[in-house]
């Protein structure tokens, strides 16, 4: 293999792994944008991974397994959101707990479906890449950009509409408003506890569309705790790209073409182990945040609850 071919290939699959970070990293965008920390980003992608196969497999449709995705991924948020937003809780302990809950809760159910106490096979076609015509034929960014699957567009199109929406929209504008001075919006006639129990559906519902990513698209299949930390990766590349769609992407390619680099390391047999080689994306993600997140300015009301005096 060329050290061409090697370099396209490897692009390629640092698209495909930042694919899930990236729906991910848009939820909590708008979680966090609103003043709610998005710590449970893992648990709500690993509903949505879950969510999607059991659906395909029972339906034997993708748009089923999609509907269900983000219907798991809402359903996990709506307890954060009642947890954090109506109750006041602690946001990061709440986060943690659902993602805690959602690794249990879905080992359990991949069993119970079985009825044998065992893991059940459940697997779907993955959906299969859509080359762009015309595009698709350019050399490197034909391969790299225009050959992937469905989902990889979708996610350009969802970060560009939220980009638009947080800039661009009064609605996108309250919610701004919101994550930064809560008091204040509520002076104007802006109902905070409303907005951020949208905003943290919302981003369930981006969450479950990462897990599906990776169960419908990527694997076809769904085993015990699969997202193996994206979540926190997602959250790494949110405060990597200053909360904002466009810098959260490139965020999410850097630790995609960390991943992707050390598969390939495996491959070649060093005698270094697996296990510090699987570190990798995770040394990077700590690399880059103590060099760029200290910078990194919070929304100022992130992780205060809001209470009408």
């Amino acid at each position: 293999m060329s050290v061409e071919t090697a370099l396209v290939e490897l692009l390629a699959a640092a698209v495909r792994i930042a694919t899930p970070l990236f729906f991910a990293a848009l939820g909590g965008i708008l979680s966090e944008r609103a003043g709610v920390f998005a710590v449970g980003l893992e648990g709500m992608m690993l509903a949505g991974a879950f969510g999607g196969v059991l659906a395909g497999h029972l339906a034997g449709s993708a748009a089923a397994g999609l509907a269900a995705s983000v219907a798991a991924g809402v359903l996990l948020a709506l307890l954060v959101a009642v947890a954090t937003v109506r109750f006041g809780a602690d946001q990061m302990v709440t986060g943690l707990a659902v993602n805690i809950l959602a690794v249990g809760l879905t080992s359990f159910l991949l069993r119970g479906f079985a009825a044998r106490g065992e893991a059940a096979t459940l697997r779907v076609p993955v959906l299969a890449a859509w080359p762009v015509p015309g595009l698709a034929e350019v050399p490197v960014l034909g391969v790299v950009l225009f050959r992937q699957p469905p989902l990889t567009y979708a996610a350009v199109v969802f970060g560009v509409l939220i980009a638009v929406f947080l800039a661009r929209t009064r609605a996108g504008l309250t919610l701004r408003a919101v994550g930064e001075n809560p008091a204040a919006a509520f002076a104007v006639g802006v109902e905070p506890a409303r907005v951020r129990l949208a905003a943290v559906l919302a981003c369930g519902a981006l969450a479950g569309l990462g897990g599906a990513v990776l169960s419908l698209q990527q694997v076809g299949t769904f085993t015990d705790a699969m997202t193996n930390g994206r979540g926190y990766i997602a959250l790494a590349a949110i405060i990597v790209g200053r909360w904002l769609p466009g810098g959260t992407l490139l965020g999410c390619l850097l630790f995609g073409a960390a991943d992707a680099l050390q598969l390939r390391v495996q491959s070649l047999r060093l005698p270094v182990s697996s296990y510090v080689i699987q570190m990798t994306p995770y040394v990077v993600a700590l690399v880059v945040l103590a060099g760029l997140g200290r910078s990194a300015r919070l929304p100022a009301a992130l992780g205060t609850p809001f209470r009408r005096e």
